[in-house]
């Protein structure tokens, strides 16, 4: 007769895996997957798309002028790494969008805590931030070329304008969201403004602030090809707007497809470096 152990107030017979317990469908709100079927749904949600592409550009369903073949596309990547300089494009292309985004970012988490932290600033910066973030970037160019000339300079500052405000007051609302509990804690056991903010809402809100910066990165790299109007003459979206000029559209979506590549490692190593920062805030109950 075999023996029977205790499964939270069930019996099972020993040796008997144990049912997981609290498992919620995917499909529930908040359900729990699978890391390999997670894995397997992302990448085929990757591919479907490409596939689409090859299936109708290769059946000949579209001139190739207006949609090339991915292995079209594929060619032209090697012919201008070859022969064009693409490494350099890349690099120049990299330089730029970081250099505008740690410029923006110096300024906009200081100008975002004052904001989120103080209520008088809010009152001051507030009002001007919400209505500068709707301005677009492009229009500033003709000012820019002025203010600062046609160099690297101009193009760092396209980006810097493109993400700043953004940037500013999605800070302010990452302070803003910090609980009141931790704030009088502090207050009751005598910390100064300056402690609060130092030691309770400034590490409290870092894992906002880390995920804010990884959607400004995203905001940066969609204001490359706007940044590089600015009298460029190397770089991706250069690269773009000149094969625009002799409908070269097989070299315009491998450039497209670069920088979406590019953005897209870089936003994983934004996920890579919030997990190791920040393990505790992907626990799962």
């Amino acid at each position: 007769m075999p023996n029977f152990v205790s499964n939270g107030g069930a019996l099972r017979p020993e040796g008997a895996m144990a049912a997981p317990r609290n498992r919620r469908s995917p499909w529930d709100v908040r359900g729990a997957m699978s890391r390999p079927a997670a894995v397997a749904l992302a990448v085929a949600g990757f591919l479907l798309p490409f596939l689409a592409w090859a299936v109708v550009s290769m059946a000949g369903w579209v001139d190739p002028v207006f949609l090339p073949t991915p292995l079209q596309v594929v060619q032209r990547c090697a012919d201008w790494f070859a022969e064009d300089g693409l490494a350099g494009d890349v690099a120049v292309s990299i330089g730029r969008v970081f250099g505008g985004f740690v410029a923006s970012a110096v300024v906009a988490l200081p100008v975002g805590v004052l904001i989120g932290t103080y209520a008088p600033a809010r009152a001051v910066l507030g009002p001007l931030t919400d209505f500068s973030r709707y301005l677009p970037a492009v229009a500033f160019i003709p000012l820019i070329m002025l203010w600062v000339g046609i160099d690297e300079s101009a193009k760092v500052a396209v980006i810097w304008i493109g993400t700043f405000f953004q940037m500013v007051l999605m800070v302010a609302d990452d302070v803003a969201r910090v609980p009141n509990a931790p704030v009088e804690a502090a207050r009751t056991m005598g910390a100064t403004n300056g402690e609060i903010v130092q030691h309770v809402l400034i590490p409290a809100a870092r894992p906002a602030m880390l995920d804010t910066l990884r959607t400004s990165m995203g905001v940066a790299w969609t204001y490359l090809v706007v940044a590089e109007l600015v009298a460029a003459n190397s770089g991706l979206g250069f690269s773009i707007l000149k094969a625009q000029r002799f409908l070269q559209t097989d070299k315009i979506f491998a450039g497209i497809l670069l920088i979406g590549l590019i953005g897209l490692l870089t936003d994983q190593a934004f996920r890579w470096l919030h997990r190791r920062c920040f393990p505790w805030y992907h626990l799962r109950g």
